[in-house]
């Protein structure tokens, strides 16, 4: 949000309908083949019963209205068709309207395994599935809700609470770790790193404290993660969102900023 983007989001016809190249389709069918092996007994099993729900099209890029009409059936949510880029106050007000972002176009083949702006792909395979589960819909509503309502400063703590659930939350689970974050579950890099014990620090997220941490922690989004927060069922998600979470954001900003576990970004001379 807020940078430069090479991307031009496709403008729907008339009727809603956008029509997408043979090389778009061509590339989403490769996206989701790929992604669908790499997350298999990764991904949470509130993912995979949501993406069953979508049952979202192998051989081309699914109309927004398709996965809409899903979302709305069992959680009131839909997508929004949005440019390649928008502001923060423009992203929360479509998530306190349970309006879910969506950048109507897909990466280019030189971009295949990685691309910073989250395309159509990372916004319908990452995150649509579990907009399907209660918890997970709630919580990102009222996140929308604190954000439309926060001063820019604290929009930046609040980025992190999203950044480390919505984007990059695990979950300890009896069966052992798994993933309901978008922005892990869209990336086969990110999703063998994330699973992968040793790589990466794993803290828990289930009571105030541990999201004071969450609130302090810096993150970079051109790398793999140093560190991931955990749930230990969606239900934490409930309990979060029950917090006063603009005082913890307070509690945030007096207490400082962890030292980020990553160096910082090279700065390219102009």
């Amino acid at each position: 949000m807020g940078k430069a983007t090479k991307y031009v989001s496709k403008e729907a016809d008339a009727s809603g309908f956008i029509h997408w190249t043979e090389e778009e389709n061509d590339t989403w069918a490769a996206l989701i083949e790929r992604q669908l092996k790499c997350i298999e007994g990764k991904a949470c099993d509130e993912y995979m019963v949501g993406l069953e729900k979508l049952n979202l099209p192998l051989d081309r890029v699914p109309q927004l209205e398709e996965v809409s009409k899903v979302l709305r059936a069992e959680t009131g949510w839909e997508c929004a068709a949005v440019p390649a880029l928008i502001g923060f106050g423009e992203f929360f007000r479509l998530l306190s309207e349970r309006k879910f972002p969506v950048a109507t176009f897909i990466r280019s083949k030189e971009e295949f395994d990685y691309l910073q702006e989250p395309d159509i792909f990372h916004e319908i395979f990452g995150h649509c599935a579990m907009l399907t589960h209660p918890a997970f819909a709630k919580f990102t509503e009222a996140y929308g809700k604190l954000g439309l309502a926060a001063s820019k400063e604290d929009r930046v703590f609040l980025a992190r609470l999203y950044w480390f659930t919505v984007e990059f939350g695990l979950m300890s689970t009896p069966d052992g770790l798994r993933i309901y974050g978008g922005g892990i579950l869209s990336s086969p890099g990110e999703t063998a790193y994330a699973m992968q014990d040793g790589n990466a620090e794993r803290r828990f997220l289930t009571n105030e404290e541990q999201v004071v941490d969450v609130l302090r922690t810096p993150y970079r989004i051109d790398i793999m993660q140093p560190i991931y927060f955990m749930i230990e069922k969606m239900s934490d998600l409930d309990a979060i969102r029950a917090l006063d979470l603009m005082s913890l954001v307070e509690q945030a900003k007096a207490l400082g900023l962890h030292a980020p576990k990553f160096p910082p970004k090279e700065k390219i001379a102009s």
